[in-house]
């Protein structure tokens, strides 16, 4: 077995790389720590906000997980298999179905969520409390900033491009 190691990245990488690969290397330990749960880390994002709150439309889901619907549909149908949610129409609006937490899906939190203090602790080893308020904060600032930046280049015309479209680009 290879003894596992951080990605190499140079001392004067860009942010943007660093929170990449500090992004990356979250999800991965705590993927590891939820597989042997048999959950996804992708499950784990739709589970943690119904936690937060119950009774979201599968939109609102995508809203909220920055993720696309079809992403989101996916993950709930294998929650729903699962048996951690229920989807259901409410208040008889046929078109958009409510997820909700099964018994099972709320009692997962239990389990998991002490898996993902888990993590933050281990990536915070070594840091004081004041450090770590520092860093919060700047991340904070780093993601103001950067909705900033977005809503400036919607107003300038700057529009994200699907990903279908840039697929399409790039095999032509």
């Amino acid at each position: 077995m290879t003894k596992p190691s951080a990605p190499f990245v140079a001392a004067d990488e860009r942010m943007a790389h660093l929170v990449r690969y500090s992004a990356r290397e979250f999800t991965r330990a705590l993927q590891s720590r939820l597989g042997e749960h048999g959950v996804t880390f992708g499950q784990w994002v739709f589970l943690r906000i119904l936690w937060q709150e119950d009774a979201l439309s599968q939109r609102e889901l995508s809203v909220r997980a920055n993720l696309t619907e079809p992403t989101t549909h996916a993950a709930i149908e294998r929650l729903e298999v699962l048996g951690y949610v229920t989807r259901r129409n409410l208040n008889g609006n046929k078109r958009r179905r409510h997820v909700f937490l099964t018994e099972s899906g709320a009692a997962m939190r239990e389990l998991l969520e002490p898996l993902a203090i888990e993590v933050n602790d281990a990536a915070l080893t070594g840091f004081d409390e004041d450090e770590i308020a520092s860093l919060r904060s700047m991340m904070f600032r780093v993601l103001k900033n950067l909705a900033r930046d977005e809503a400036q280049g919607l107003e300038q015309g700057r529009r994200m491009p699907s990903t279908r479209a840039q697929s399409v680009r790039t095999r032509s």
